[in-house]
């Protein structure tokens, strides 16, 4: 858990995606995840954390569906939300909250 407050402590924005391997919306949001860290290189860091290998984490955010989107800066909740998106709406979204 320290390691994930130190990154999410980063001046840089992190997307954490709260997902699960067996749930299929979160299969849908990878190749969406990659193509959003290519467009945006360092920019934005994004760290996957499997809710069933990760219930602290989880718990701690109160994920209660996944996939389930957190973004973070200087350790803050910029923005939240559960369910799949295309690449052009968590652009938006991520754009729209970042500082």
């Amino acid at each position: 858990m320290s390691k994930f407050q130190e990154i999410v402590k980063s001046e840089t924005p992190t997307l954490v995606d709260f997902y699960a391997t067996w749930c299929g919306p979160c299969q849908t949001m990878m190749p969406i995840l990659d193509q959003l860290k290519s467009d945006l290189g360092d920019k934005i860091r994004i760290l996957k954390i499997d809710v069933d290998k990760n219930q602290d984490i989880a718990n701690k955010f109160k994920v209660r569906g996944v996939p389930t989107f957190v973004l973070f800066q200087h350790g803050e909740i910029l923005w939240r939300q559960s369910g799949g998106m295309d690449l052009s709406t968590l652009n938006h979204k991520i754009a729209a909250s970042v500082k």
